[in-house]
């Protein structure tokens, strides 16, 4: 869930120093800071789970690869960063990103993979379906998972030719597609 905490707006450049002396996770849209809250047990459950899965692959695959959760973000336009429950980057972009000044972690390169839990809540499905969908397409992540709990299923929106697929792969509790992208 996340709610807007200041009206006062900032420049992306003020939130990447931002210093509240609290340990709140914010993202910032149009400029404006909004709280991150944390994560329920079930959602987390969730996070860690498919942050294993991805860690395991990527270790067994030899890949330079980082997993990050909840506390890397990604910059998706002028005063715009979302922080996915999941990242997946490129190691060289993680190391360029340790090297810099700021005390936020935020990419401003594209991430390999996105993945957004979908929290309960008429807004939380508009922000992980509609927004930050249409954020992520546009900095050009080139994979977008939506994990949504409530409907028993993962959304896979893979981007082509600077667009996502409107019709996303989805699967549901038997693992078996229920549409499947084709690439013609």
């Amino acid at each position: 869930m996340v709610q807007a905490t200041q009206a006062q707006r900032k420049s992306f450049e003020e939130y990447l120093n931002l210093e509240d002396e609290t340990d709140n996770f914010y993202e910032l849209v149009d400029g404006v800071l909004t709280e991150v809250t944390p994560a329920s047990p079930f959602h987390s459950d969730i996070a860690e789970y498919l942050d294993r899965k991805f860690y395991a692959a990527i270790q067994q695959n030899k890949l330079d690869w980082r997993v990050k959760r909840s506390d890397t973000g990604v910059r998706t336009g002028e005063q715009r960063s979302r922080l996915p429950d999941i990242a997946i980057i490129h190691g060289e972009d993680w190391r360029s990103l340790r090297q810099q000044k700021s005390k936020a972690a935020v990419l401003r390169v594209p991430l390999l993979l996105a993945v957004e839990v979908v929290s309960p809540g008429i807004k939380n499905r508009q922000r992980d379906y509609v927004e930050k969908l249409k954020e992520y397409q546009t900095r050009k992540i080139s994979e977008y998972w939506i994990v949504d709990p409530q409907e028993e299923k993962v959304s896979i929106f893979l981007l082509e030719d600077e667009l996502f697929y409107s019709d996303p792969t989805v699967f549901t509790n038997g693992l078996e597609p229920i549409r499947k992208v084709s690439k013609s």
